[in-house]
């Protein structure tokens, strides 16, 4: 099962998460190229649109440990990374947190206050917990999908730029068509519910070995010099744009790429093409930039922003 081949793997994944979550194409596959890419998630959607039936399928996709953390305003930093307890010889031993997983859902994350969240922001940066200054490292699968409501903003403490930029795109999961939504009553019907994963009749595609495989054949895929230049483009684009007030990091152009790098993968080229660049481009940057507030007071969102930023620059031919 641990042998992974590049060209199967991936879509055959990509068909397990789609059989469980029914009617999120973009996002299914979006997650998946960030995980393949080492990337972090962050999910937007509001409550019971699969989000965490999404990750618990990908989970049991991969044969790989899962891990929920419900985050709260009363949550502590001890409470995910771990504490050191006392021991009969009087020793302190540390006890490791929920975020010693594989992949790990931080469930509504903005209801977490600041310091909670910095903790989980040194994990997602260094891949590592500290804890009475000793560092413990963290699986090498190790990856962050963050949830947040885009309606419910009572009780909330607003991500930072910083935390923000930490993540390699932000996918929104909306509401399924009415045919899909439809399906999903007829599933349930047949036995399916969300909380029994032996019902989602998902079998192992690989381990985190294979995935392992996976990520380093991401890491062979070409991307020539206009492919670059062009992530280039877009990036600066983003930072003279009128209507945008922030625009993208450099962080934002590697995260792009490293991206455009596992799509091609995905679909089986060893090389970037533009069109790889320009699809992923909202995902990737749609939380990193900030609309002018005179036009967000007019309904424009960053991803119609990005969208009139995307369609003035050339797009490379090969």
């Amino acid at each position: 099962m641990d042998r992974a081949s590049p060209t199967t793997d991936a879509p055959r994944i990509l068909e397990a998460l789609r059989r469980v979550v029914l009617g999120q194409e973009d996002a299914t596959r979006e997650v998946l190229i960030c995980l393949l890419a080492r990337g972090h998630v962050l999910l937007e959607g509001v409550p019971g649109t699969a989000k965490t039936l999404l990750v618990r399928t990908l989970a049991l996709a991969l044969d790989v440990k899962f891990q929920r953390i419900q985050f709260t305003p009363d949550l502590m930093p001890a409470d995910i990374t771990g504490v050191s307890v006392l021991t009969g010889s009087h020793d302190f031993t540390f006890r490791p947190g929920p975020i010693f997983a594989d992949l790990v859902l931080a469930d509504e994350i903005n209801r977490a206050p600041a310091k909670t969240q910095a903790a989980l922001l040194e994990a997602m940066q260094e891949r590592t917990v500290t804890a009475d200054g000793v560092g413990y490292p963290l699986s090498t699968t190790f990856t962050v999908f963050a949830t947040q409501n885009p309606v419910e903003f009572e009780g909330t403490y607003p991500l930072p730029e910083a935390e923000l930029d930490r993540f390699m795109m932000k996918v929104l999961v909306g509401y399924p068509d009415a045919t899909h939504e439809q399906s999903i009553l007829a599933r349930t019907l047949a036995g399916f519910e969300a909380d029994r994963p032996e019902t989602y009749g998902v079998a192992a595609v690989t381990n985190a070995a294979g995935l392992g495989r996976l990520r380093a054949a991401v890491d062979t895929v070409r991307a020539e010099t206009q492919i670059t230049a062009y992530v280039t483009s877009v990036v600066r684009a983003t930072r003279e744009a009128a209507s945008i007030t922030l625009g993208a990091s450099p962080r934002a152009g590697v995260a792009l790429l490293k991206a455009a790098r596992a799509a091609a993968l995905m679909d089986g080229r060893d090389y970037v093409i533009p069109d790889d660049v320009k699809q992923l481009a909202p995902a990737v940057l749609r939380h990193r930039v900030n609309v002018a507030p005179e036009l967000e007071l007019e309904g424009v969102t960053p991803d119609v922003a990005l969208k009139a930023v995307l369609d003035r620059i050339e797009v490379p031919t090969a």
